[in-house]
């Protein structure tokens, strides 16, 4: 079982240097081949329920796009009139960003790569966190709940792979048949099981299942923890 530290450098040497032209082509209006088109699709879906738990009118709030990458869910954000905190673990992805979120919008955004997480970036009302918790445990997902009661005082908007036999089916052979080239394996979860590790690391806040996107090979579940 990997620790938080050892995933977290795995999710960065795989965006930062694998997967970067890949996740930027998926990420744009490019052609895609069918299947990418499907989890294209997915992504967007999931992306319109995760801003739905937000306000439209987000002036002088400050939120966190916590695994920003390309910057689609900080345009939004900062579109709306947040103070965003725009960080991803790949400092490429972040270059990225800063070139597709419009000019008028950078005053706006703080543009930042490191760990989405990091007590330095302060306290905010909101955090996103799209499609970047999904590589790790039930008790880290646990522990950063709990560390970030004190952080935020609204909400904290995430993903994370559902325990369906589709995913544990393809989870158990990423186990069984690791590649070093590969993207890091995402871990199924069920919402109960991470109720219970929050609060056995301390978090007091609700957690809910809001809503599923299954779409081809995208099926995420979108959580939300209100502190």
């Amino acid at each position: 079982m990997a620790d938080y530290a050892s995933t977290r450098a795995r999710v960065e040497t795989y965006f930062d240097k694998t997967a970067t032209k890949t996740w930027e082509r998926l990420t744009s209006d490019a052609p895609v081949s069918g299947v990418r088109k499907t989890v294209r699709a997915g992504r967007d879906r999931m992306r319109e329920i995760m801003l739905s738990r937000l306000p439209q009118d987000l002036t002088g709030a400050r939120v966190l796009d916590a695994g920003c990458g390309a910057g689609q869910v900080t345009e939004i954000l900062a579109d709306r009139g947040a103070d965003v905190v725009a960080i991803d673990i790949s400092p490429s992805l972040i270059e990225i960003a800063k070139k597709r979120v419009p000019h008028h919008l950078h005053p706006n955004v703080q543009f930042k790569s490191g760990d989405m997480f990091a007590p330095e970036l302060g306290a905010f009302d909101y955090i996103v966190a799209m499609d970047s918790m999904i590589y790790y445990e039930a008790g880290d997902i646990g522990q950063k709940l709990a560390a970030l009661d004190a952080r935020v005082s609204k909400s904290l908007v995430f993903t994370v792979a559902p325990r369906t036999p589709f995913l544990m089916t393809f989870w158990t052979m990423g186990k069984v048949f690791p590649r070093s080239d590969r993207s890091p394996i995402m871990i199924p979860h069920a919402p109960a099981k991470l109720q219970q590790a929050a609060s056995y690391a301390g978090a007091t806040g609700a957690l809910s299942e809001i809503e599923r996107v299954t779409s081809g090979f995208y099926i995420s579940t979108c959580m939300e923890y209100a502190t």
